[in-house]
């Protein structure tokens, strides 16, 4: 079986806000902090991307402190943004997906029903939805529809060997979670679950 090992890696942060930022309305009073991540996954001949963060403009417009382009960040342990063939997306909040055009030769692999919402229904367009997508990301993902980079996954199935997407719905309408075949045994990329 292919085994990977995974790397979580830390594009922006530390950023403090209300616990109802995370919990949805609830904890109000509580202050948290929290880090931005993508993960990479290295296999013996794969390197898969696991959500593809924020893009440098969206970065900007919205003034993330720490921020690096997720980009020169997996640069940092010897993989070309440009040269990853798999980016599987939990789902389609800015945080996760605004980063997508940074994988010009990527295979995105995404919920149907998650894709669906994201692009397709009304009510994804109304707040507070369309307050947590990105324009940049939807239209660059629209672009792909048709062609083998956009690979729409219904349910649980596996991708790649050692590597199985799980719908996992509640944050999003359809996030997915990962489960990944490590030396260790299975390991469990849960995302915003």
């Amino acid at each position: 079986m292919t085994e990977y090992e995974i790397y979580a890696l830390k594009y922006a942060g530390p950023f403090k806000s209300s616990g109802a930022f995370l919990m949805w309305f609830k904890e109000w009073e509580r202050i948290v902090e929290r880090n931005y991540y993508i993960w990479c996954l290295r296999g013996k001949s794969e390197t898969v991307v696991v959500d593809a963060g924020v893009a440098p403009g969206p970065a900007a417009d919205k003034n993330l402190a720490g921020y690096n382009s997720p980009a020169d960040v997996l640069a940092r342990i010897d993989v070309s943004a440009d040269e990853v063939r798999h980016v599987v997306l939990t789902h389609l909040h800015w945080d996760h997906a605004s980063g997508v055009s940074l994988f010009p030769n990527a295979r995105f692999y995404i919920q149907k029903e998650e894709y669906r919402f994201w692009m397709k229904d009304p009510i994804a367009a109304r707040p507070p939805f369309k307050h947590v997508s990105d324009e940049g990301s939807k239209t660059y993902l629209t672009s792909l529809e048709g062609s083998d980079r956009l690979v729409l996954v219904d349910g649980d199935r596996e991708i790649l060997p050692g590597l199985e997407c799980l719908l996992a719905p509640g944050h999003t309408v359809a996030l997915q979670a990962l489960a990944v075949q490590t030396k260790a045994g299975t390991a469990i990329l849960g995302s915003d679950c």
